[in-house]
């Protein structure tokens, strides 16, 4: 166990943690919402430190992030543990682990490790990922410090639900992130995810105005966000307040953990969806989940910049950050394609 940062002890030896928007208040002896932060006599430990259960090699495209560094790896870690409980999750195995098996589960790989690994894999960014990483804070801040001083970029795929004490400690060292906007309505949260849809809003703006690349990504769930007028709140609240050249990403619906029985959401419905985006002023609208190409466009020309097959980028025509047909600008970070 490591002591974690961003708490305060209060009566009875009771803690408040300030990392996450829950801001959970843990007795002594108990653990918060995410199960891998405990209260040992008025201090509060992260009991994931150091310890990963996945590393993976992925291209930047399954994050999914589309106009960061395309066609590079990153180097995707993950520990147990999460602070949301959607009951559509894909990695539940890892995210929802018995809480007495988390201690023990993974294996050990210090910061400086992950960092090493990244280079030699020739990866260009570290990406947080599989399970939240906001409750492996420390773990992924002393590694991305390391990685930053290295030279290599630092990813958040996260749900969003960090506090801006959070934000504030990490973003120095935060180049990119794409966050989960699993619904736009409260009770949505509420009721299948166990928190609340203001926090992850407030996130995505900090997140915008301190610099950080953002992309956004919705799982469309039939009968269940996928509501035309949902939907369109949803696409005006990216263009207005992220912006229009901000990517979202719409992914399919496929049953899973304790949601069998709904069906894979129909391409009608991301096709429908994908308009409404555009609709609203979107620039950048993706279909995932979906077999076929998932192109870049300008959206002045409509010359395809980037071409992309699966995970796999064989054309990318951008140069300098523009068309190379009509010299639009094309928001992103576009790196040496590394």
């Amino acid at each position: 166990m490591k002591e974690a940062l961003l708490f305060e002890t209060i009566e009875k030896k009771s803690v408040r943690c300030h990392l996450c928007a829950h801001y959970c208040v843990i007795p002594d002896g108990k653990m918060g919402v995410c199960e891998v932060r405990q209260n040992v006599d008025g201090v509060l430990y992260t009991l994931v430190y150091g310890r990963t259960i996945s590393q993976h090699v992925d291209p930047i495209e399954k994050k999914p992030l589309y106009h960061f560094y395309p066609g590079s790896t990153a180097y995707s870690i993950a520990t147990p543990g999460c602070n949301f409980h959607c009951e559509w999750c894909q990695n539940s195995d890892i995210a929802h682990m018995p809480c007495e098996y988390i201690p023990g589960a993974g294996s050990k790989a210090a910061p400086g490790q992950i960092v090493a690994n990244a280079r030699r894999a020739g990866s260009a960014s570290i990406a947080y990922t599989y399970t939240e990483p906001t409750i492996f804070f420390e773990y992924a801040y002393d590694t991305a410090r390391l990685a930053h001083d290295a030279g290599i970029a630092n990813i958040y795929v996260t749900n969003g639900y960090m506090t801006p004490e959070m934000l504030d400690a990490f973003h120095p060292y935060l180049d990119a992130a794409n966050v989960d906007l699993k619904a736009f309505r409260k009770k949505t949260y509420n009721r299948y995810v166990g928190a609340g849809l203001q926090p992850v809003l407030d996130s995505l703006k900090l997140m915008k105005s301190l610099g950080v690349w953002v992309e956004v990504t919705t799982l469309v769930v039939p009968g269940l966000n996928d509501d035309p007028a949902e939907l369109r709140d949803a696409a005006q609240f990216v263009a207005q307040e992220l912006g229009s050249g901000t990517p979202w990403h719409l992914s399919r619906f496929f049953p899973s953990y304790q949601m069998t029985d709904r069906p894979p959401t129909p391409i009608s419905t991301l096709e429908r969806a994908m308009q409404i985006g555009l609709q609203e002023g979107l620039r950048y609208v993706y279909l995932g989940n979906v077999a076929g190409e998932s192109n870049t466009t300008c959206h002045v020309c409509g010359r395809i910049l980037i071409r992309r097959q699966g995970y796999m980028v064989p054309e990318n025509h951008i140069q300098g950050g523009r068309c190379p047909s009509c010299e639009t600008p094309v928001v992103g970070i576009w790196g040496d394609g590394k």
